[in-house]
């Protein structure tokens, strides 16, 4: 097993790398080399535990989505987020439900209702290593993040409902509806309570190990409780790392988060390999268990409610965005006329993934009664089809349909990250004034520390007046960095060549080297989510 799991960290690092060589998402390349290593003969078969799936997977892949997330522009884009959320993720469990029940001779409604819910939620996941490649606005991807994040509570919800009506043959809906108010907000009241918590105790400690140690429990912490106490774990997650990560900037050291960067980034990196490449490995044991039914049936089921997952979800947008725009007069003064390029784009995102995955394979053997659970294989299949079809149908297409319409990045954040560089120099600059008058100053390091600030000031104000009448300019030249980054590479190669000489110790090296890096960094793109702690 030791040797499998070796092999399985090599094959993810080689797609990944793949990945980047190729215009594909890499959660697409991992799904199809788990499907091509399970045909490899000899190999170990993996079951995946839904209880494993559930606690390990999907707290420490939420939270850091969720962490990363601007408050700001998920609070402003709040409704849209939940229309699809709550309302299409319901509309998905229903049409697909009734379909698969019309569609799959003796497949009971409630049973159709199952594989709904199970197939409804886009992935948090998936949703974000594919946008976070694609040049579009950002408002589209506050959307469809923020989407992903509230989605998941709504269909296990409805997944937990719909098992139980196999299991007892009937169902309240007054009951179902009235539980999945108390269980969303019951899951919100736990997140919060965990968020406060950690928020308080982070505060009040200088450590990084143990801050970053703190960090990493912080969605187990959450997740548990909530579980426990019959609310939604998943809502508690996403809850706890909205209002922490609104707090990180202030609670935390610059130490802290440039150590627990890279750590959230191999975590992030390792789950998201490991997810994917173990349901491409499970598809083939799922396809021997349905040897009751010929291929051909097997396509067409798998074909029409995948397609039907597609067309649902584009049948709602469009309604969704403009109908509370005509019947709202509000609305119309504050938001602008919703533009149906970007609803395109919003409908055709809608990859599935670990959340599927984890809540097919959560399915019970069987019934209260002791019988089977109907078609438990058959909804397990058509949960991996829609998954394949909607991260390699859906996910490839994508680049082309952005380019198709003509959607491009608004460089908000690029004109905003300008602003705010602006006018936090202009205010240090301000502070070295009054700093000016202190008799215990040094004339000559005061003098220094103003030219740098200076010099900064007057290198973005041309940017930002740039930016505010015209396209968005680079911070940094290619010319500016291109220099910079051959001084630095300069620099580097001098202290090896000290350190090869014995000048200098492997200490004075790696501090010295370290000072650069951060050089390095800084002429970069605007650091990704894990930058942040």
């Amino acid at each position: 097993m030791e040797v499998v799991v070796l092999g399985l960290l090599a094959l993810i690092a080689a797609l990944a790398l793949l990945g980047r060589k190729l215009p594909v998402p890499y959660p697409i390349l991992l799904v199809a080399g788990g499907a091509l290593l399970s045909l490899i003969p000899g190999l170990p078969i993996i079951h995946l535990s839904p209880d494993l799936v559930f606690l390990i997977f999907l707290p420490p892949l939420l939270y850091p989505a969720a962490l990363f997330t601007p408050w700001r522009d998920f609070r402003a884009n709040l409704r849209p987020i939940l229309l699809l959320a709550i309302g299409l993720v319901l509309f998905t469990t229903i049409v697909v439900g009734c379909l698969a029940h019309r569609l799959i001779p003796g497949l009971p409604l409630a049973a159709g209702i199952v594989l709904g819910a199970i197939v409804s939620p886009p992935d948090a996941v998936a949703a974000s290593a594919i946008a976070e490649r694609l040049l579009v606005p950002r408002r589209i991807v506050t959307i469809l993040e923020g989407e992903s994040l509230v989605n998941d509570a709504t269909a296990l919800v409805a997944f937990r409902f719909g098992v139980a009506a196999v299991a007892t043959g009937s169902i309240i809906w007054g009951q179902v509806c009235a539980q999945f108010v108390v269980v969303g907000l019951g899951g919100i009241l736990v997140g919060l309570i965990v968020g406060l918590l950690t928020a308080w105790f982070q505060r009040r400690i200088e450590d990084p190990p143990i801050e970053i140690t703190i960090a990493l429990l912080t969605p187990f912490l959450a997740y548990l409780p909530a579980e426990r106490l019959g609310f939604s774990g998943v809502l508690a997650v996403v809850t706890t790392g909205l209002y922490y990560g609104w707090r990180l900037p202030e609670i935390t050291s610059s130490r802290t988060r440039l150590q627990a960067g890279p750590v959230w980034d191999m975590i992030e990196f390792l789950l998201n390999g490991f997810i994917f490449l173990l349901i491409g490995l499970q598809l083939p044991a799922v396809v021997q268990a349905l040897s009751a039914h010929s291929k051909l049936q097997l396509v067409w089921y798998a074909s029409a409610v995948s397609l039907a997952v597609i067309v649902v979800r584009m049948l709602w947008v469009f309604p969704a965005a403009y109908l509370p725009y005509w019947l709202l007069k509000g609305l119309r003064r504050h938001a602008p006329y919703p533009n149906w390029r970007a609803l395109v784009i919003i409908g055709w995102t809608g990859m599935r993934g670990v959340v599927s995955l984890a809540a097919a394979l959560a399915l019970p053997l069987k019934t209260q009664s002791g019988a089977p659970f109907p078609d438990r294989d058959l909804i397990l299949f058509l949960t991996f089809a829609v998954i394949l079809v909607t991260l390699g149908g859906q996910g490839l297409s994508l680049p082309l349909l952005i380019r198709w319409l003509g959607i491009e990045d608004d460089q908000l954040a690029q004109k905003e990250e300008c602003e705010a560089r602006l006018q936090a120099n202009q205010a240090a600059l301000a502070r070295l004034d009054e700093a000016a008058g202190a008799q215990s100053i040094n004339p000559g390091i005061l003098q220094r520390l103003r030219a740098e600030y200076e010099d900064r000031i007057q290198v973005l104000s041309e940017v930002c007046s740039r930016n505010r009448s015209g396209g968005p300019h680079p911070i940094y030249s290619s010319d500016y960095e291109h220099l910079a980054r051959e001084a630095l590479r300069v620099e580097r190669a001098t202290l090896l060549r000290l350190r090869n000489e014995r000048v200098i110790n492997d200490d004075v090296l790696r501090r010295v080297q370290h000072d650069i890096d951060l050089a390095e960094v800084r002429l970069q793109s605007p650091p990704a989510r894990g930058a942040a702690h």
